[in-house]
C-alpha cells in the first residue's frame, strides 16, 4: 500500500526534525573523538564506552610503552569513524523512515 503525498511529507519532515545532525557529529568527532563523543551522540553507547575506556587506559599507561600502542589504535579507530559517520546517519534515517511508514500504513 502506498502512502499519500501528505503522509510522505509528514514522514520526511519528522525525519528531518528528529534525525542526528551530521555537522554536530563531525564537531564532536573533531573535538572529543578519542573519548567517543560522536559515538555517544549517534546512539552507539557500547562502542563509545569502549573507546572512552581505551583512551583513558592509553593515557594512564603512557608511562609504559604499551599506552602509546593503545592510543595509536584509538586514533586509527577515530580516523575510520570519520568515513563511517555519514553512513551511520543515513542508516538511522532509513530505519526511522521504515518505522514511520509502517506506523502510517497501519
Amino acid at each position: 500500500m502506498t502512502l499519500s503525498t501528505d503522509k510522505q511529507q509528514l514522514i520526511e519532515q519528522r525525519i528531518a526534525n528528529d534525525s542526528k545532525n551530521i555537522f554536530v557529529a563531525y564537531l564532536l568527532w573533531f573535538f572529543v573523538g578519542m573519548f567517543g563523543g560522536h559515538r555517544f551522540y549517534l546512539g552507539e553507547s557500547k562502542s563509545a564506552i569502549i573507546m572512552l575506556v581505551l583512551t583513558i587506559l592509553g593515557f594512564v599507561s603512557a608511562i609504559l610503552i604499551v599506552g602509546y600502542f593503545i592510543l595509536l589504535g584509538v586514533c586509527i579507530w577515530v580516523l575510520v569513524d570519520a568515513f563511517l559517520i555519514p553512513g551511520k546517519i543515513t542508516t538511522q534515517k532509513n530505519i526511522m523512515r521504515q518505522q514511520l511508514t509502517a506506523e502510517m500504513s497501519a
